[in-house]
């Protein structure tokens, strides 16, 4: 019992991560009009340098993200993360112009990409195989009740402060992120990067006892050990050893992405503006957005362990094919503001229990331990290279199409998603890591020759 406390206790501390980069991305959609309105700016500068500038700092957390889980420790670098988290916050709130803005929301999207990476394959690296699916999943089930909380802070603020409500908005956030930075203190380091990285064998044996009491550990020890236990050059990464995770990791992040989710969440009092719900009605609409978005995860989180990652695909994609249809119907024959509330509210069920349920539990399982860092800084890269694009043309995007089109343009996108999940992904669930690198075809003797290969006098050792 005491164990199962351990790893819980970690795992939600690791997770709350996710609650700090839900709360993070979506509450600048309550600041979105008035701050355009206070500085004047055009649709293209607002775009650029308000509603982007985070998430182009989110590509370069997610990008680079992996170098400090790789060589100073996961919860080191979680630690971090908080402390990003908290001086963005003060800034935003105390921001004096939109370039000052800007930097502290950028500060605030490095904190998110970093998070993206570092939280997953910490939970993953903690957790037995049983129950990986659904404590990684903690982690999503954070992001979406943080954008809970940021719908609702953003709305009783709305309703209760004046002119400057949008910097309360921002500011509140200086507290989770506080809390959540000295909470990770409390937690153990990943056992595998003591093991493969700091060699540590002792420590991690201790920790991958209490963490897996009803596990052989010298079986657990041997299997890690197995992996490739030295650095993994960034040019050897991209070799053909890696090549089908990769591609997995790529795709699935790339189709989260484009099935439109930033799109709706970011800009949902946007689009409710054109559907034809009062302005003054748009941010107590957005309100059951994040209400479903939760429900639906913990179901997600339910059954990911139970029915496997690829069924939750195939649930979340037919069901993203029908809403994103229904969402482009209901703008072309002018339905009503309520309509298009409805459609939204079942498109974000089917992203909670499909993608946004299996996204980072399967980036953060199908890579081997040694290059698991730069396969999840690929994976969360591709995914925030896609929103920081999508949010940035999003506003000249409304201007110049239909809701019709834009929504039957992801709809569509839809459809080839279903086709990846069909063709090209496997199921991961109750497997360990170990067992998961054979599987996806990364052989004994592959990696032993590439071990071989890094072990070479003279081979290089770039990060």
């Amino acid at each position: 019992m005491n164990t199962h406390r351990s790893v819980l206790f970690s795992a939600i501390v690791a997770s709350l991560a996710g609650f700090l980069f839900g709360f993070d991305t979506i509450v600048i959609s309550g600041a979105d009009r008035p701050i355009q309105e206070i500085w004047q700016m055009s649709d293209l500068f607002h775009g650029t340098f308000i509603m982007s500038m985070a998430l182009w700092g989110t590509v370069i957390g997610a990008l680079f993200g992996g170098i400090p889980c790789d060589r100073y420790g996961r919860r080191r670098t979680l630690f971090w993360i908080g402390v990003l988290y908290f001086a963005s916050a003060l800034g935003s709130a105390l921001a004096p112009n939109p370039y000052i803005f800007s930097l502290s929301r950028f500060i605030g999207g490095l904190g998110v990409g970093a998070s993206s990476v570092a939280a997953p394959i910490y939970i993953s690296e903690i957790t037995p195989a049983r129950s990986r699916g659904k404590l990684v999943a903690l982690y999503q089930f954070n992001i979406v009740f943080g954008i809970l909380v940021a719908y609702l802070s953003n709305y009783l603020i709305g309703v209760s402060f004046g002119e400057n409500a949008w910097r309360w908005m921002l500011g509140v956030e200086a507290i989770p992120a506080a809390i959540y930075a000295l909470a990770v203190i409390g937690v153990p380091e990943s056992p595998r990067w003591l093991l493969l990285r700091r060699n540590e064998e002792s420590k991690a044996r201790t920790l991958l006892q209490q963490l897996n009491p009803k596990e052989d550990i010298e079986q657990m020890v041997a299997a890690i050990r197995s992996s490739i236990s030295k650095e993994v050059p960034l040019s050897e990464f991209f070799s053909k050893t890696f090549r089908f995770p990769i591609l997995l990791a790529f795709l699935i992040a790339f189709f989260n992405q484009f099935s439109g989710i930033n799109f709706v969440l970011y800009y949902a009092p946007r689009i409710f503006e054109q559907a034809g719900i009062a302005a003054s009605e748009v941010l107590s609409a957005s309100v059951p957005i994040g209400v479903v978005n939760l429900i639906f995860t913990l179901l997600g989180m339910y059954l990911i362990d139970r029915v496997g990652r690829t069924k939750l695909m195939y649930a979340g994609s037919f069901g993203y094919i029908a809403t994103l249809s229904g969402v482009s119907w209901a703008f072309m024959t002018g339905a009503e503001g309520t309509i298009v509330v409805a459609f939204v509210c079942a498109f974000i069920a089917s992203h909670a229990v499909g993608q946004g349920a299996v996204i980072w539990v399967f980036i953060s399982e199908i890579f081997p331990n040694s290059v698991r860092d730069y396969g999840m800084s690929l994976g969360a890269g591709t995914h925030w290279v896609g929103a920081a694009i999508i949010t940035l043309l999003t506003p000249t995007v409304l201007g110049a199409f239909s809701g019709a089109q834009i929504f039957a343009f992801f709809a569509g996108m839809m459809v080839l998603q279903l086709l990846f999940v069909w063709l090209l992904m496997p199921e991961t669930k109750g497997k360990t890591l170990e067992e998961l690198e054979v599987e996806l075809g990364l052989s004994t003797e592959e990696l032993n020759e590439l071990q071989d290969e890094v072990a070479r006098p003279g081979t290089a050792q770039t990060s």
